[in-house]
């Protein structure tokens, strides 16, 4: 089954990274649509840049329409979580897919290199969403006392997060690494 998806996101990378290095991690994804550079990968749409990077100030844009079949999902995800580590600041990438019925389905992809950077992006993406849904019905100190709430179950997930990364350094020493599989980036 084929469907279009629409991908899009700006990306600030670590400061000399070079365009083979971000081809390198977007492997999986420019193996799955079959092309071997950046520059190969075309938009459905002639209006969209598809993805384009700078290496005179270390960025990659993403705004690019593809026909993409079931692993397509899957493809970009390696290609995401190998991208992380290139990654300056996390930042959520907009995966909109489709469907033959007429629905559109969005998805948000964070990417970033530490489960850290990644919860702190949701983090900041989450406040922008609250804040402009409440400021319409409330006024700032209403807002102020969501969003300090908000901050506060992020900081308890923050933890968690950190604690599992813990007992996580402390037994890979003594555990066989498990196989490689699924990794989810948001």
């Amino acid at each position: 089954m084929r469907m279009e998806v629409h991908v899009h996101g700006y990306l600030e990378l670590v400061e000399g990274v070079s365009q083979h290095q971000v081809e390198g991690a977007l492997r999986p994804l420019l193996q799955y649509l079959d092309v071997e550079q950046l520059d190969e990968l075309q938009s459905l749409e002639p209006e969209q840049p598809g993805f384009i990077f700078s290496d005179r100030n270390y960025t990659l844009e993403m705004c690019c329409t593809l026909e993409v079949g079931r692993n397509f999902t899957h493809s970009l995800e390696e290609a995401m979580l190998a991208l992380g580590r290139l990654v300056e600041t996390a930042t959520a990438i907009e995966v909109i897919s489709y469907h033959e019925d007429g629905r559109d389905e969005t998805q948000l992809m964070f990417v970033g290199a530490t489960p850290e950077a990644i919860l702190d992006a949701q983090r900041r993406h989450m406040l922008e969403d609250v804040t402009a849904l409440l400021a319409r019905h409330f006024g700032p100190a209403a807002v102020d006392e969501v969003l300090k709430l908000v901050s506060e179950l992020f900081q308890r997930e923050q933890k968690i997060v950190e604690q599992s990364a813990l007992v996580e350094d402390a037994t890979s020493i003594l555990q066989m690494p498990e196989p490689s599989g699924r990794h989810r980036l948001h």
